[in-house]
């Protein structure tokens, strides 16, 4: 059993998850904003915490920097939003957050990432996270790894593009793609065979794939 915080500003939520916890026997306390988790969090001192992205006092990507530069984000930590976009996602994984969440959450994705984090609170090491970023279902996880992160590759302007919620699945599905390739692409120096045997495709669909997203394969050869 854990000792869990769930920090949301909405009742049916933190009624739902608290539901869900306790069925799974484990100790849940509730805030509804900023304030209450930071007392809650000096109080209890909780194994894990689930935090919502957009609250009407202090937001909680704030509330994870002030813990992070405080030396308190000693605890996993899993951000939930129905309505962040990938950057704030990224942003909030790079801060220290063990992993985003997107709303409505599936009992299944809840349990799965309250299980990961509650493994990690084990070891009480630094969050090292690195991102995950599943484009069919537009979520994000962050999953903490304990090694060191690669160094970031250049990849231009698309590096810094962001994947809005708001765009139909189909576009916002290819954008992501592309990015997606582009990535391995630069990583691999532009070597098919290396990126299909790395994102599990074969040549010949790889090859189409790229060019129905309009992939400039000369540029990640020349970036190397």
């Amino acid at each position: 059993m854990a000792n869990i915080l769930v920090v949301d500003d909405e009742l049916g939520i933190r009624d739902l998850l608290s539901e869900i916890l306790n069925d799974e026997g484990h100790q849940v306390e509730l805030a509804e904003n900023a304030a209450q988790a930071r007392a809650a969090r000096n109080r209890s001192k909780p194994d894990l915490v689930l935090l919502d992205i957009w609250m009407p006092d202090t937001d909680g990507v704030t509330l994870l920097k002030e813990w992070s530069s405080a030396g308190l984000l000693t605890m996993p930590v899993i951000m939930m939003s129905g309505h962040a976009t990938i950057d704030t996602a990224v942003e909030a994984t790079k801060i220290g957050a063990m992993a985003f969440l997107e709303k409505p959450i599936t009992l299944q994705k809840l349990l799965k990432a309250v299980e990961q984090g509650l493994t990690k609170t084990q070891s009480r090491k630094p969050l090292a996270p690195g991102v995950m970023v599943h484009a069919s279902e537009v979520t994000v996880e962050a999953m903490m790894t304990g090694s060191k992160l690669p160094e970031p590759i250049d990849l231009g302007p698309q590096s810094t593009q962001s994947f809005l919620l708001e765009k139909p699945l189909r576009e916002a599905r290819d954008e992501f793609e592309k990015a997606y390739f582009e990535f391995h692409l630069a990583k691999e120096g532009g070597s098919m065979t290396r990126v299909a045997e790395k994102t599990g495709l074969e040549r010949t669909h790889l090859y189409r794939k790229l060019k129905q997203l309009g992939v400039d394969l000369t540029r990640s050869k020349r970036a190397t």
